[in-house]
């Protein structure tokens, strides 16, 4: 999935400690141009891609925001 790719790219950019939702990975007019169902399909990828140790040491998840969307943290670089 290219979606995920690309917002895994962006990681880096991100200040260590810094809490983002997948959404905050891209640019706003990026993100409003995929379909509600894309992306709901990236945020379950990226959410499994952290369970799955994929980004084991970089990115954890702390909780859920109000809006039930996932919410991360960046632990380093």
């Amino acid at each position: 999935m290219e979606c995920l790719k690309q917002a895994i790219n962006e990681i880096p950019s991100l200040k260590i400690d810094e809490e983002f939702l997948v959404k905050d990975l891209f640019k706003g007019y990026e993100w409003n141009r995929l379909a509600i169902g894309e992306r709901r399909q990236l945020g379950s990828v990226f959410q499994n891609a952290v369970k799955n140790g994929e980004l084991k040491g970089t990115v954890e998840m702390v909780k859920k925001s109000t809006s039930n969307q996932q919410i991360y943290i960046k632990l380093r670089d």
